[in-house]
């Protein structure tokens, strides 16, 4: 088997290391893709610039040692960055939930995110905004971290394949559940998102396109990135905060369209049951947008297609989302 290089890997010519030998990592030849789709792409971190392979953080950060930190993802959309101020509140409070000092002000963070949009030359995209506690040492207290850094990166993000916004989504219920608000509270947006990666990998060993995570008592929480709702009998549901369900930007906005389109919403707890017998079922978040959902653990929802409500949602949706936001380059 020959390689896209002129190395021939089944004849490998073998070396014996000798004893005075330095072994040296190996460092790929060829260039690294972009992590971020971006070509020369520009990462804020405390103030400055820089490109992607120099944007680095400390080891001794408490963001990278403990997930102690906060994001926000963000999509901006024909120049305009997509409630913008809803996302910059919730960071705050989930900095306030945890004690983080966001080291700048709302205003500041705002444009200092429009200028990273604007230092890679975009208008349509995804920011993801970081607040880490900061550098301190190997120990848990969070007091020796006296600093907190922000972090602003870049991504041209494509979460689902449009295809599935046209045939729907597969889900699973996974048997991780979702953190208990006395444990760890899912309002907060940390950047431990463990329990959520647990989650997608029994989705990805299901071959399924998302996860359901229930609740301590069995109740649906939301999926391991979007807030899940069901539509039964032209009314609308999904579960409230306190079931574990994240506080989203995209939900609210769902709800907003779907008050303005009248339909009834509600927020109620829901089981799988409810997911299994509804007639239609979508999930919402920054990343996904809103996407439909047409089979939950093998059953095919309502007819086993995108929904007349959801569509006319997601119809919605993507009105707003080119007509109206922040404007990156007043």
């Amino acid at each position: 088997m020959k390689t896209s290089d002129s190395a021939v890997l089944d004849e490998p010519k073998i070396h014996e290391p000798t004893a005075d030998a330095v072994v040296e990592p190996v460092i790929e030849s060829r260039p690294r893709p972009t992590a971020v789709g971006i070509k020369e792409a520009k990462i804020y971190i405390d103030g400055k610039f820089y490109s992607e392979a120099d944007a680095k953080v400390s080891v001794f950060d408490h963001g990278l040692l403990y997930g102690d930190g906060i994001f926000e993802g963000i999509r901006f959309y024909n120049g305009r960055v997509f409630r913008l101020g809803e996302h910059l509140d919730r960071l705050w409070d989930s900095a306030r939930s945890i004690c983080l000092e966001i080291p700048m002000t709302k205003e500041a963070m705002m444009e200092a995110l429009l200028e990273a949009i604007r230092q890679n030359r975009l208008r349509n995209g995804y920011v993801r905004l970081i607040v880490t506690r900061g550098i301190g040492n190997l120990g848990l207290n969070p007091t020796q971290c006296k600093w907190p850094s922000v972090i602003i990166i870049m991504a041209a993000i494509t979460l689902y394949h449009e295809n599935l916004y046209k045939k729907g989504l597969t889900i699973v219920t996974c048997a991780t559940r979702r953190c208990n608000p006395g444990a760890l509270n899912p309002a907060v947006k940390s950047l431990n998102y463990l329990n959520n990666v647990m989650a997608r990998l029994e989705a990805n060993l299901a071959d399924a396109d998302e996860a359901l995570m229930l609740n301590d008592v069995g109740n649906v929480a939301e999926c391991t990135a979007d807030n899940i709702f069901v539509v039964k009998r032209s009314q609308i549901v999904t579960p409230p905060v306190t079931a574990g369900a994240l506080r989203g930007i995209t939900r609210s906005v769902a709800f907003e369209i779907a008050t303005e389109l009248g339909f009834k919403t509600l927020k109620a707890d829901i089981t799988r049951h409810d997911v299994y017998a509804a007639d239609e079922c979508f999930l919402t978040g920054t990343a996904a947008e809103i996407v439909p959902v047409v089979k939950a653990d093998g059953r095919l929802i309502g007819i086993g297609k995108p929904g007349p409500i959801t569509t006319r949602i997601i119809a919605r949706f993507r009105e707003m989302t080119r007509e109206t936001g922040t404007p990156i380059f007043a």
